[in-house]
């Protein structure tokens, strides 16, 4: 999706970007992704943990990553896929940057395809990866929206696979939305919507193609949200935005915010496999991913916990020794992460810019 920032670029206005510019930084020789790993250039997190560069996407087909997964069954290998204008394709990534394989979608389309996730199927203990069209500028123009599910390739090799397509409606109407994710202890699959006023949106339990699935909010997300993922064992949750990212134990219950590295345009994030670390990444070419280990307190429990069932009322709000409540679900989003002053100069900015194209059509009417 185009970021708030490059559209208010477009019609002249000189802003102070809402995210940080990319920190220049060494291309990182490759690592693990199961556990702390890699090189290159490095920070302190929250936590104090520090954050490394892992590798930076060296595939120049690569130019929009806009979702991130991490594969279940494949050692040292993470999936990527394209913003819009790439047709329905991803690719299988070594933690060197180089592209294994790239795979193509059949019965697929690639209208806006904003998020990935990855699950395993308990029956078979096959890989399962999602992806999900549900970019909407306009907040609301699409009458639905499509979800892909496939089988993980069992081999690194170019291929063109068979996709699943799940049709998709919010309950409350339509809007933007660049998170899904998926709990791998209820097989449940979650979008996070993309607004001032987020929201994290539960799909049914079983879905169907012969007909549209309905999403119902189910809590509230950060401001501004631009992807989320599941912790390996369904014990927590991660909802990233453009400044940092916020961590669950279940929707309105909040372990952690995080700080994350300075990326142009913050677009993905996902677990290590082994839950004790978060990758995360940008658009762009030769973009970097990043890994961030996670503070003690937001490191999986032994069990884990289901999501709250979709309900109307607020969900109340859990305390770890340390760490502040999260918002309470009173109607309005969760602003995790984002300053007041950002909040504010966004919206000027937007009423701004509103002006300016009012302006702009009187003149050319």
């Amino acid at each position: 999706m185009v970021g708030v920032a490059r559209v208010l670029i477009a019609f002249g206005l000189v802003v102070i970007s809402p995210v940080a510019a990319s920190a220049a930084a060494a291309p990182g020789t490759g690592g693990t992704v199961h556990g702390v790993a890699g090189a290159g250039g490095e920070g302190k997190g929250a936590s104090g943990a520090k954050e490394r560069l892992l590798f930076r996407f060296k595939d120049s087909r690569i130019s929009e990553s806009s979702g991130l997964a991490v594969s279940p069954t494949h050692k040292d290998v993470v999936y990527t896929h394209n913003d819009s204008g790439s047709g329905p394709q991803f690719f299988a990534v070594g933690t060197d940057g180089r592209t294994l394989a790239a795979f193509t979608l059949a019965g697929a389309a690639a209208r806006d395809w904003e998020a990935m996730a990855a699950s395993v199927d308990p029956a078979t203990g096959a890989g399962v990866l999602w992806f999900a069209d549900i970019g909407d500028n306009l907040n609301g123009a699409w009458p639905d929206y499509s979800i892909y599910k496939v089988t993980e390739p069992k081999t690194m090799r170019d291929a063109t696979i068979q996709a699943t397509r799940y049709r998709f409606k919010y309950k409350d109407g339509g809007r933007n939305a660049e998170g899904i994710m998926v709990n791998p202890v209820t097989g449940r699959l979650y979008v996070i919507s993309k607004e001032f006023a987020g929201s994290i949106y539960a799909a049914p339990a079983k879905l169907r193609t012969d007909k549209v699935n309905v999403l119902r909010r189910v809590g509230p997300a950060p401001i501004m949200s631009t992807d989320a993922a599941y912790a390996p064992d369904g014990s927590s949750f991660v909802i990233r935005t453009y400044l940092s990212a916020s961590l669950y134990r279940a929707p309105g219950e909040l372990i952690s915010r995080l700080s994350m590295p300075s990326l142009q345009q913050a677009e993905s994030i996902t677990y290590t496999r082994d839950g004790r670390s978060l990758l995360t990444g940008t658009e762009g070419a030769n973009s970097p991913v990043y890994e961030v280990p996670l503070p003690a307190a937001a490191v999986a429990r032994p069990a884990a916990k289901p999501p709250a069932t979709p309900s109307r009322a607020s969900v109340a709000p859990s305390r770890v020794a340390g760490v502040p409540d999260a918002s309470s679900d009173a109607g309005g989003g969760d602003d995790s992460g984002v300053p007041a002053g950002v909040i504010a100069l966004w919206l000027g900015v937007a009423l701004g810019a509103t002006g300016i194209i009012a302006v702009i059509a009187r003149r050319v009417s």
